[in-house]
């Protein structure tokens, strides 16, 4: 067989690979979205029930406002991008999550600070002293903006995102947090993360706004790459203001799921920079770097926590397996290929995949099981809850179904990977 004979083979079956994957990935769209329509709908009161049994039964009728925005925000990413999901059903639903949180998800009118948690009627219950209700709640509203037209709600995102701006840059006393005397002057990487998040969310096909908000979005990737440390051998959650490393178990806390998102996060941003230098760098210290140290040789998957000395975490939980960081891992390792066309990237995207539509995935009820223990077994039987809601699945599927979609239109490449073909093990 000749050689071009052989390359051209590669290339189909390898062609052949991204679209079953593409196909398993859409399929299981649709599933996940069926699941939250059916069971999170509260007719009565307006938003979303997240507290969700196995089989879509609600266990509690408490409303965490990070979910309500994050419900909101995925239904009209979901009605704008893709056609199927353009129906009257999915809007009424984000608009009237969208009126809900307009009336209650704020503690104190005027004033910006929302609520963490709602009784099921709106009344506040607790208030985180953090910045990311505020955040979800900002994404809902842009987004119900870009589907509606309806400029009320983008006055809001705005407004509340000047304030948040505020808070993490000038002033934070109205998050109501002390500043204690013994409390390190710490930086999460959730924070400038967030913010970065959100410079991409307004400027989305918006040059005004892109270019408003530009100066934010290069502050916050220098600040998450300042959680780059110990020679670049490390990505640390939390480091100190000036970028330095904090001691103790708070400055040796790695997070190997968050700096993946952080990764896909700070791709976007080097592709609107146009710096190819940035995105190397992003790829090697934020994908490749915590995929190598997180992920579990025995057992696989990636672990929740670590310890940047190889010490025992002080989380109880730091060796389960949890939905999000397999879902953002699948992002950014697809994101990762987009970009660069690095046949690695394309197969420790099909790694995690595998690994994750086979042990989260549930083919009787829907949806996804969100922690397991560390050799895979489901430890909660729960498909949502205060932190799991309509978000992390449904953006992984949804934007790895565009990036598959987008590679099939693409001349095939000169280089290939070794071709994982999807299992249906599960699959319906």
């Amino acid at each position: 067989m000749s050689r071009g004979l052989q390359a051209r083979q590669a290339m189909e079956k390898e062609r052949a690979t991204v679209q079953a994957w593409k196909e398993r990935v859409g399929q299981e769209l649709d599933r996940v979205v069926a699941f939250w329509m059916e069971h999170s709908h509260d007719q009565d009161y307006g938003g979303f029930f997240t507290c969700l049994g196995r089989d879509g039964r609600v266990y509690d009728d408490l409303k965490y406002v990070w979910l309500q925005g994050r419900q909101v925000w995925m239904y009209c990413r979901l009605y704008r991008k893709f056609q199927r999901f353009r129906h009257s059903a999915l809007l009424d639903s984000a608009k009237a999550g969208g009126e809900f949180l307009l009336r209650y998800a704020r503690v104190a009118p005027p004033g910006k600070k929302c609520a963490f948690v709602l009784t099921r009627d709106g009344r506040p219950v607790k208030v985180q002293r953090t910045i990311f209700s505020e955040c979800f709640y900002t994404m809902a509203m842009n987004e119900l903006w870009r589907v509606t037209g309806e400029v009320h709600y983008q006055s809001e995102a705005l407004e509340m995102m000047d304030q948040i701006i505020r808070w993490v840059r000038e002033d934070p006393s109205g998050l109501g947090r002390p500043q204690l005397p013994g409390s390190p002057a710490a930086e999460p990487m959730a924070v400038p993360m967030m913010l970065l998040n959100l410079v991409e969310q307004f400027g989305e096909a918006d040059e005004e706004l892109a270019g408003r908000y530009a100066e934010l979005g290069d502050w916050c990737a220098r600040r998450i790459l300042q959680h780059i440390q110990r020679d670049g051998q490390a990505v640390l959650e939390n480091v100190s203001e000036d970028g330095e490393e904090l001691p103790g178990c708070l400055g040796r806390h790695q997070n190997p799921g968050h700096a993946l998102e952080a990764g896909w996060f700070l791709l976007r941003h080097a592709a609107r920079k146009g710096d190819p230098e940035l995105r190397a760098h992003v790829v090697d210290k934020f994908l490749l770097l915590p995929f190598r140290s997180g992920w579990d040789p025995e057992h696989g998957g990636l672990f929740y926590f670590q310890d940047a000395d190889n010490l025992c975490p002080t989380q109880l939980e730091w060796a389960m397996k949890l939905w999000w960081p397999h879902s953002e891992a699948m992002i950014a390792f697809l994101m990762g290929y987009s970009d660069s066309g690095d046949p690695a990237l394309l197969q420790l995207f099909y790694q995690v995949a595998e690994y994750t539509f086979r042990q989260f995935r549930d083919p009787e009820y829907g949806e996804w099981f969100g922690y397991l223990n560390q050799d895979g077994k489901v430890a909660l039987t729960i498909k949502g809850g205060p932190f799991k809601g309509c978000f992390h699945v449904p953006r992984c599927l949804a934007m790895c179904e565009e990036m598959l979609d987008a590679l099939l239109s693409r001349p095939a490449p000169d280089t290939l990977p070794p071709t994982a073909v999807p299992t249906r093990q599960g699959a319906e």
